[in-house]
């Protein structure tokens, strides 16, 4: 799966907007509107805020894996 249909996702299923993500990494909504988009790449920093925020490993984020692990529990 594509890391932008995979943050888009997440954000979704947990009631939070663009807006609100974007203030989160210091983005404007329409930036990171831009990232899930695809006209702009997420950032190896962004990423790992997300990753803290939502408690998801960056695997799952990023498409890598399809079962949502726990940042913390990523051992």
């Amino acid at each position: 799966m594509d890391y932008r249909i995979r943050i888009r996702n997440v954000r979704e299923d947990k009631d939070y907007n663009q807006q609100q993500i974007g203030q989160l990494l210091n983005k404007s909504q329409q930036g990171y509107g831009h990232i899930e988009k695809g006209t702009t790449e997420l950032k190896i920093d962004d990423l790992i805020i997300l990753c803290k925020f939502y408690n998801l490993s960056a695997d799952y984020l990023i498409g890598l894996i399809d079962t949502p692990i726990s940042y913390k529990d990523r051992t």
